[in-house]
């Protein structure tokens, strides 16, 4: 057990949020922490780091209880840094018990140096070394620069300081920090926040590895189910845990919603029952006796809550009468500008693709990509070149990222009534309510309502538009949980076409049959899940690091080969000048040996004794003979060696 809470209570202006909340922390957990907007998930995981503290409440005591020596990293929601530090001071600050057992070893290694170390010196020493080589010291430069890396990272940010960051690059710099301090316990709040599909999908890596626990608070559902083994929801102030990833979650809470339905239906008929025999049967004597034990037999029941799911939720359905033919759009050639003039830019040039009748193809790429820009293309809300063809029969039913057609200075009501007159505004009010739009917030204003309430109004009007053809641009940003598994279940059901943009994955995954992946100015089609899209870009990236390593060291061995070569023709050039100058003194000396020769024979040439003895004579002229063609032939040799 790394941390355990029992009996956690909170108040926040008179609202329970959190009652009698129980949790226990294993090592290895995965957890993800799920619920409603202000459900109270942060608060709890910020009672269970202990920067709140959690209300008494009578007759449950809170406690909470960690492992000795538990080390704990929380990434909250906008979590700073020292802006006035560097990105490596920042980063290394992650290893400090390991950089002060560094200075501390260099410390002694120096007095080492000039004088031994006493016993207890050499202990603290040894000690320190094997702290340090268990918890792999000599690589914490190589660990800071793949950590920052894969969040997108370069090497130049290292000597950056923190202050010249957007507030998204400080969140993901925290989160370096954070997985560098390797703590057993790593609490995360919203970590995909400000995070792209590689960034994203490299985390997802990383944690897959992590050895210690995970706590996880997370609206991006695709990287619950990659990760977590088992989901926390916190509902009404209550936390139920379930087994599994986030898909079976939902199987599971689903089944446990049913059930307590049930259970909720039997014990009110049963309670219906009793109170109507107490009702008919407490004034009469001679039936009191058994009223009274009915009545004891109410008071003992331990009632069941109504189920959170019997309350109204959004009911979303799409439409249409006109089925359009087999090949509902044919794109070719066009390009994707944005901006006028000098202030021109091409997005995308060349696209071509072509859509059937109920494919549902979703279209993703990096912010900038064109995503958006080509739907509105699809649309005609734009100039570009190419074709764009809509079969006869085809009807778009449009749903916009931000909500640009909405009048900000009509009402919900108006805005709905105006696009679709021929409603009465009985049906009005009933279509609003459908997507739980109530009450006084039909009469405000679009301008001022939240994104989730603009989000809902779209798919109103957009199920008045009963299209065949449904072009979406993230439909689901703004959206809860719980809208959201509403909006993909009317998706999957509806029998048309879909082309979407959307960042969110999970819905990637489920909706979309196919992609359309625009990346460098290109589109390129893609038949399958997201998941497997995902798989291949891994597998993809696998083989170019395994390419660009391979040449790595490929050239690497080149390198050296011809290092070792030069330095072989090197010591060849070096021996072969030294034999040179070896045979020049050698023939330098012969010579001088031979020219002194020469001198005593000239010499003896004028000897009476040589000159009156012809054989003394003629052996002097045939040396003198044989010492000139000598010297003839060392000259030439040592002019040779000299040229070489």
């Amino acid at each position: 057990m790394l941390i355990s809470c029992t009996g956690i209570h909170k108040f926040y202006n008179g609202n329970h949020v959190l009652d009698g909340v129980s949790l226990t922390v294993e090592n290895q957990d995965r957890i993800g922490l799920v619920g409603d907007n202000g459900c109270g998930k942060s608060t709890l995981l910020r009672i269970l780091t202990e920067q709140e503290l959690p209300d008494a409440f009578e007759h449950d005591e809170p406690v909470i209880a960690q492992a000795t020596h538990l080390r704990i990293g929380y990434l909250a929601q906008n979590a700073g840094l020292d802006g006035s530090r560097t990105v490596a001071e920042e980063m290394n600050d992650a290893f400090r018990p390991l950089n002060e057992a560094k200075e501390t070893m260099r410390a002694l290694e120096q007095k080492m140096e000039t004088a031994p170390l006493s016993e207890s010196e050499t202990d603290e020493y040894a000690r320190l070394s094997a702290f340090f080589e268990i918890n792999d010291g000599y690589t914490t430069d190589v660990r800071i620069r793949t950590v920052l890396y894969g969040m997108g990272f370069g090497e130049e940010t290292l000597s950056r300081t923190v202050s010249g960051f957007s507030g998204g690059e400080k969140t993901r710099l925290a989160l370096c920090r954070l997985l560098l301090s390797a703590p057993d316990l790593l609490i995360l709040d919203e970590p995909t926040n400000h995070l792209d599909f590689r960034t994203v999908g490299w985390l997802e890596e990383y944690l897959k590895s992590w050895r210690g626990a995970l706590l996880i608070v997370s609206h991006d559902r695709f990287f619950l189910d990659r990760l977590c083994t088992s989901i926390c929801e916190l509902e009404r102030g209550h936390l139920t845990r379930y087994k599994g990833n986030y898909t079976a979650f939902t199987a599971l809470r689903a089944e446990a919603r049913e059930r307590q339905q049930k259970e909720y239906e039997a014990q009110q008929r049963e309670i219906a029952k009793l109170e109507d025999y107490v009702a008919r049967n407490k004034v009469r004597a001679s039936t009191a006796k058994a009223a009274k034990s009915r009545e004891k037999q109410l008071e003992k029941i331990e009632r069941i809550d109504r189920p959170y799911a019997a309350a109204k939720t959004a009911k979303l359905q799409f439409t249409y009468a006109v089925t359009p033919p087999i090949d509902v759009l044919e794109v070719k050639n066009i390009d994707l500008t944005v901006g006028s003039g000098s202030q021109k830019k091409t997005l995308a040039e060349g696209i071509s693709f072509t859509v059937r009748r109920g494919e549902k193809l979703g279209i993703i790429g990096e912010n900038g990509a064109g995503k958006s820009t080509l739907l509105k293309v699809l649309r005609n809300i734009l100039p570009h070149k190419g074709l764009v063809r809509w079969a006869a029969g085809t009807r778009l039913g449009c749903f916009e990222q931000e909500s640009e057609s909405l009048n900000p200075y009509a009402t919900v009501f108006d805005e709905l009534h105006d696009r679709c007159p021929s409603l009465s505004d009985f049906e009005v009010r009933s279509l609003l309510g459908q997507v739980r739009l109530t009450g006084e917030n039909v009469f405000k204003e679009t301008g001022v309502i939240s994104g989730g309430e603009r989000a809902k109004l779209c798919f109103a009007i957009l199920m008045t538009e009963h299209g065949n053809v449904l072009l979406l641009d993230e439909p689901t940003n703004h959206l809860d949980l719980a809208t959201k598994e509403i909006l993909e279940q009317a998706l999957a059901d509806f029998d048309g076409t879909i082309l979407f943009v959307s960042h969110d994955r999970y819905l990637l995954d489920r909706l979309a049959d196919g992609l359309l992946v625009m990346e460098n100015g290109t589109l390129e089609r893609f038949s399958g899940r997201f998941s497997a899209y995902q798989e291949q870009v891994r597998r993809r990236t696998e083989l170019e690091e395994q390419a660009a390593a391979e040449e790595k060291s490929k050239k690497a061995a080149e390198k050296a080969a011809q290092s070792a070569q030069n330095s072989y023709r090197s010591k060849e050039m070096r021996s072969l000048a030294a034999k040179r100058r070896a045979e020049q003194t050698r023939i330098e000396q012969e010579m001088d040996a031979l020219q002194i020769e020469e001198a005593e024979l000239q010499a003896s040439l004028s000897d009476e004794a040589v000159i009156s003895d012809y054989e003394k004579m003629n052996a002097a002229c045939t040396r003198l003979d044989e010492i000139h063609k000598t010297l003839d032939e060392l000259l030439e040799r040592l002019i040779e060696l000299e040229e070489a």
